[in-house]
């Protein structure tokens, strides 16, 4: 009986001809995650990847955890494999589940046979299997309809598998498989989740940062920097582009009428994203806007914001509620950082009565004050990079 970890794949299935191409990212992305908890054997055979601990050291139940959140995984699976023989998979599942079965009430065995040497039918297997646990914890009744325990017995080319209920994956693309794209990323709840949102379809992630000291703290760059150290468990290794902005952003409130302060702003992240996207082979930009929900976020304000690129622009959460986008922060991990009271770049030299039916001639208009040309290249010379990898310290590029 060895214990390892099962990982079905999702829509990867699906794919026709360049299906190995998707299942290699996969791969390389299991590999990478796994590096910190110890040395693991990942190999795939039909749909299914099979992940085996090398060593004594090997953290199983840390490696567990970090493959729930690997993109291009519906369903996570501790599992013991022995030989495929009918009495060693019952020793198997006695053995392996006994811990299970005394906590629960009922339980029911399903088997999956895709080895169709096996003599026995998937229905004969599950019946002889249940018959011999259901004497060998008699206190367990069994229950095919309801039960609280489902014994799950796969019989596969190489071995035969035991193991209770899965435990839901991420779902989505592997990370990569889909290109790349240059994320805002800013301090508060949205824009973190539509990079996860973006990420799951299998995009490689470079979240970009507008850093305004001393008018934003290091406190909040240290909070962007711990949220996207916390996005990196479900994204990869990512980049992390801190865009040096005071000077934009004292240039437009000297120059420009304060009413499209903010628009003016948004104009000018979209220019640097767009420079930064360019300099790193990415089809897209990524925001965290959602209708409506501020000045900035009507449709004349996004189209007059993203007319400076010719990018795509990707809004995940454009049509979400407050209360949706909530409940994505707590489930990937960045609610209670992006809630810290630290300010970001957007919320200095907020205009009192901002124009949020703007026209894209009037605010070219008032842009004209300003050299634009170069306080983008300003701007872009004075990035400070800092790499991040799940369970390692920051590093300077």
């Amino acid at each position: 009986m060895r214990d390892m970890i099962l990982l079905k794949q999702g829509e990867i299935v699906l794919k026709g001809l360049n299906r190995r191409a998707f299942e290699q990212k996969l791969l390389g992305n299991i590999q990478r995650r796994l590096r910190p908890f110890g040395p693991f054997r990942v190999h795939c055979i039909q749909s299914t990847v099979y992940v085996e601990p090398q060593a004594d050291e090997s953290d199983m139940d840390a490696a567990f955890d970090a493959m729930t959140k690997v993109f291009g995984v519906v369903s996570v699976s501790r599992a013991a494999a022995c030989e495929k023989d009918k009495d060693a998979i019952f020793r198997c599942a006695r053995e392996y589940l006994a811990g299970a079965m005394a906590e629960a009430r009922s339980f029911k065995v399903e088997t999956k046979r895709s080895d169709k040497r096996f003599p026995m039918t998937s229905i004969q297997l599950s019946q002889y299997v249940g018959g011999l646990l259901a004497e060998a914890f008699p206190e367990v009744k069994v229950d095919v309809h309801n039960p609280e325990l489902t014994v799950h017995l796969e019989v596969r080319d190489y071995a035969a598998y035991v193991h209770a209920a899965p435990t839901p994956g991420a779902g989505g693309m592997p990370v990569g498989s889909n290109g790349s794209a240059v994320t805002l990323l800013s301090g508060g709840i949205d824009s973190p989740v539509s990079t996860y949102m973006i990420a799951k379809r299998g995009v490689r992630m470079i979240p970009v940062h507008f850093f305004s000291f001393p008018y934003t703290s290091e406190l909040a760059k240290e909070k962007v920097i711990q949220l996207t150290q916390l996005l990196t468990d479900w994204c990869g290794r990512m980049t992390l582009e801190i865009v040096p902005f005071t000077h934009i952003q004292e240039e437009i409130r000297a120059k420009c009428p304060e009413e499209y302060f903010t628009l003016i702003i948004r104009r000018f992240m979209m220019r640097i994203a767009h420079r930064v996207a360019r300099s790193n082979g990415c089809g897209a930009l990524v925001t965290g806007e959602n209708l409506g929900q501020v000045a900035s976020q009507t449709m004349e304000a996004m189209a007059v914001t993203e007319a400076v690129t010719d990018l795509p622009v990707l809004r995940p959460l454009v049509g979400l509620d407050k209360e949706e986008i909530v409940r994505y922060a707590r489930r990937i991990g960045t609610f209670d950082t992006s809630v810290l009271p630290y300010e970001d770049c957007c919320t200095v030299f907020t205009p009192r009565h901002p124009r949020t039916r703007p026209r894209l001639g009037e605010v070219e208009e008032a842009e004209a004050a300003l050299d634009v040309e170069a306080l983008v290249e300003e701007a872009f010379a004075g990035i400070e990079r800092l790499r991040l990898e799940p369970g390692r310290e920051p590093e300077l590029r």
